[in-house]
């Protein structure tokens, strides 16, 4: 979708629920991750945090935490703004890219759907500038398209996806093009080389806790030595 069309903007949430398989269930799973470490009255940055959804999750469940979210979108962050109502107290949003986060020590930290859109070295990049932004054992969940690079394993998984998509009634392309839409334009990454990814990043132990279709998640902990 695009970020900035005002009407794929105001289908967000829905188009969202559709597209990713039990996402609210994600945003729980993070939550529930990020309670392990971060501390009663503790400070979360939320990068790609358009939209609001999981802001509104997190703030709904941890009454003392104060947030931070990044989005490029201004009307994505709009719409966060909405989402959130009351909650948007306790939340900081900036329109930006991870370099525009505060360069302090956050208690933990999320990157759901958004690290796909990015090439190898920008991701290496933005989860390096995350662990900058973390006190060391801090939790970072993060979770995106991953498949295997074997291109017709990709395929694959793509086109599973995609069926899926469009039995939940998403409209326009036939789930085959929408499949090899997708493959041909995201840079995705296997498993294996998004837990290198984020080891040479600096952090440390990252464990698989979501699986659905093409996406994955995984949970890591700052280092404590920071990143060269």
């Amino acid at each position: 979708m695009s970020f900035s069309d005002p009407d794929a903007v105001a289908r967000y949430a829905d188009t969202l629920i559709r597209q990713v398989p039990g996402v609210q269930a994600l945003h729980q799973m993070a939550h529930v991750l990020l309670a392990e470490r971060v501390r009663p009255a503790g400070r979360v940055l939320v990068l790609g945090a358009g939209g609001g959804m999981e802001l509104r999750a997190f703030a709904e469940a941890s009454h003392g935490w104060h947030f931070t979210g990044v989005d490029p979108s201004a009307e994505m962050l709009a719409l966060a703004t909405n989402t959130l109502g009351s909650l948007s107290s306790r939340v900081e949003l900036i329109q930006g890219y991870f370099e525009d986060a505060p360069a302090v020590a956050f208690d933990g930290a999320t990157c759901l759907l958004t690290l796909h859109f990015l090439s190898r070295e920008e991701r290496l990049r933005t989860l390096r500038e995350l662990r900058r932004r973390l006190a060391p054992g801090a939790p970072l969940v993060v979770a995106h398209h991953s498949v295997p690079r074997d291109p017709d394993e990709k395929r694959a998984w793509f086109h599973r996806w995609a069926a899926f998509v469009t039995a939940r009634g998403i409209a326009g392309e036939s789930a085959e093009a929408r499949a090899e839409a997708i493959a041909s334009r995201l840079p995705t990454l296997a498993p294996d080389e998004e837990v290198a990814l984020l080891e040479q990043a600096g952090f440390e132990r990252p464990a698989l806790f979501y699986a659905a279709l093409s996406f994955r998640g995984w949970v890591a902990y700052a280092g404590q030595a920071q990143p060269g």
